[in-house]
């Protein structure tokens, strides 16, 4: 079996029970979290999404800091991490945040990499670490960055032959608007 097919059938089966899992609000999507990204990882590297490659690393720290924060949050306030909305204050700082990591991340890409596509690697792999973030506390409008990032990687993975794992993106993006809208009901 070729290796790209390979890695494409186990990243979307582990892709489709962590977005089940967070659809659900349901820890062990932090658990998933942590085998995925090794899969994925591969995958993009072999492919040249350098940036891609790098976040899987991230989201292998932030799905530790996600399990940690989800878990400890009943003991240290008496209750249970619930969906909220963003603050409307940290919603901005978020943003600039993106838009810094963006211009970082392309920088890197078109100076250090041989990647033909610096813009939308650094453009997806900014938000997702927002995303990451957000979901991590639980905020509700994760899902609608989570939209934009699954969005634009459909046609990214497309371009760079990957068409499985775009496949599984193009649910990713239906999911994330199921989700957005599911959170929302469950608002606490």
């Amino acid at each position: 079996m070729e290796w790209k097919f390979a890695l494409q059938l186990a990243g979307v089966a582990l892709g489709l029970l962590y977005l089940w899992l967070e659809y659900r609000a349901d820890i062990r999507l932090w658990i998933v979290g942590l085998a995925m990204p090794v899969v994925h990882g591969v995958l993009y590297y072999r492919s040249g999404l350098y940036a891609d490659c790098a976040m899987n690393g991230y989201y292998v720290l932030a799905g530790l800091y996600g399990l940690i924060v989800w878990r400890r949050t009943p003991r240290r306030k008496g209750a249970e991490l619930r969906i909220g909305r963003t603050p409307k204050g940290l919603a901005g700082a978020l943003a600039g945040v993106g838009v810094l990591l963006h211009a970082a991340i392309y920088l890197l890409l078109a100076r250090f990499t041989n990647s033909t596509v610096p813009f939308w690697d650094s453009l997806t792999t900014a938000l997702s670490i927002v995303a990451m973030w957000m979901l991590s506390r639980k905020y509700v409008e994760q899902w609608l960055v989570w939209l934009v990032v699954d969005v634009v990687t459909v046609g990214l993975y497309l371009y760079k032959g990957i068409p499985f794992t775009a496949g599984l993106y193009v649910l990713y993006a239906a999911l994330a608007a199921a989700g957005y809208r599911r959170w929302l009901r469950q608002i606490g």
